[in-house]
């Protein structure tokens, strides 16, 4: 079997395992924090969940298989570690990345959500008070 072809295998099966246990780990662990950005509403929590675990497999998945093609031929051992450690390290990157981003934007949408449940009065308004002349 040609080198090159093992280490589009080995690419292949790693990329895979690794998108997959990325995406059950942040579906795992990331469902307390949506829930927390969503106001407890756990059906909506778990439903942007599974989007964001299907938009990130897309994704991902789509990198990787984009990433496959090689111009260079592996001609021995070493250059399978070669190949393979340049491949696997910018899959990595990307799952990172992907990661990061979406921690910040749910961030962003729990810090509004926080501010806009900050500017609700404690008690409610009881009278109106109309402006003074000199103000």
């Amino acid at each position: 079997m040609d080198r090159t072809v093992i280490a589009y295998v080995i690419y292949l099966v790693v990329s895979i395992a690794l998108t997959v246990w990325v995406a059950r780990t942040l579906s795992r662990n990331g469902r307390i924090f949506l829930a927390d950005v969503l106001r407890g509403n756990e059906k909506l929590a778990d439903a942007v969940n599974h989007l964001l675990v299907v938009g990130f497999y897309l994704v991902n998945l789509g990198f990787v298989a984009l990433y496959l093609s090689d111009d260079d031929t592996v001609l021995d051992t070493r250059g399978i570690f070669e190949a393979l450690s340049t491949k696997l390290g910018v899959v990595l990157l990307v799952l990172g990345v992907m990661h990061l981003g979406n921690v910040y934007v749910l961030n962003k949408i729990r810090r509004r959500g926080v501010m806009e449940r900050e500017q609700v009065p404690p008690v409610a308004p009881q009278d109106w008070v109309a402006p003074s002349a000199g103000a």
